[in-house]
């Protein structure tokens, strides 16, 4: 029996033809004319077209859709090489740092050049007694501290007048912030916070990913706990 032949109980359906064709591959070898004689709509207008054509055009979407999905590609690699270019030097002009109390500064100044940030602070608390009167001490109220350590993640967002926001030479000016915790390994409590601001309301915004600026707080919260621990003795 025909294995398509019709039946008025059981009519055939789309998906029976369907069916059919996907389990007998051989059917339009044996009916080649069929190939020659079957329009289908162009899916570019109202031609109708054969279905070589058709599938010919098909073809060429798909490719091109390939093509735009691997140019994309590559811009997020040369995007994510650079990023990585950056936040080497950044690193390394850290290591490169000897005196602890100069490292806020050159944190700041390094990653605002790098990363074309336009304001920027730090501020570090609990730290050796040698460095209680420094510049990126003063100034973190309870407030502050305990906004930091009640951050799990950096936030990134508009200004919503945090109290750290005040720490920046221009805070109005600050449209979107990102704020990084700074703290110990497995510590819960955090010793300090970095303050990135933007005049761009978009630069720092709730949707972004976070993992490169939690790359930051790490490497920032290994270098500043120097400050955090008792000058060596000198060698006598």
């Amino acid at each position: 029996m025909n294995p398509i032949s019709n039946s008025s109980q059981n009519p055939i359906t789309e998906d029976d033809i369907a069916n059919f064709l996907a389990n007998t591959p051989d059917f339009f070898e044996r009916h080649a004319q069929l190939l020659a004689t079957v329009q289908l709509s162009s899916g570019h207008g109202s031609r109708a077209v054969s279905l070589q054509e058709r599938q010919a055009g098909m073809l060429r979407d798909k490719i091109r859709g390939l093509e735009s999905r691997l140019v994309e590609m590559i811009r997020h690699g040369q995007d994510n090489v650079a990023i990585a270019d950056k936040l080497q030097a950044w690193t390394r002009q850290i290591l490169l740092t000897a005196a602890p109390q100069d490292l806020p500064e050159v944190m700041l100044d390094v990653l605002q050049r790098q990363f074309s940030v336009p304001q920027a602070a730090i501020k570090v608390w609990d730290v050796a007694a040698p460095f209680d009167a420094c510049e990126f001490v003063l100034g973190a109220n309870e407030d502050a501290r305990s906004f930091a350590s009640g951050l799990a993640l950096p936030y990134c967002g508009v200004n919503a007048a945090q109290p750290a926001l005040t720490w920046l030479p221009e805070p109005a000016a600050a449209r979107s912030v990102a704020l990084i915790p700074l703290r110990e390994p497995d510590s819960l409590q955090a010793f300090g916070l970095l303050v990135l601001a933007s005049d761009d309301a978009e630069r720092f915004h709730s949707g972004m990913g976070t993992d490169f600026l939690q790359r930051i707080g790490e490497l920032a919260s290994a270098a500043l706990s120097r400050l955090r621990q008792p000058a060596p003795a000198p060698i006598p």
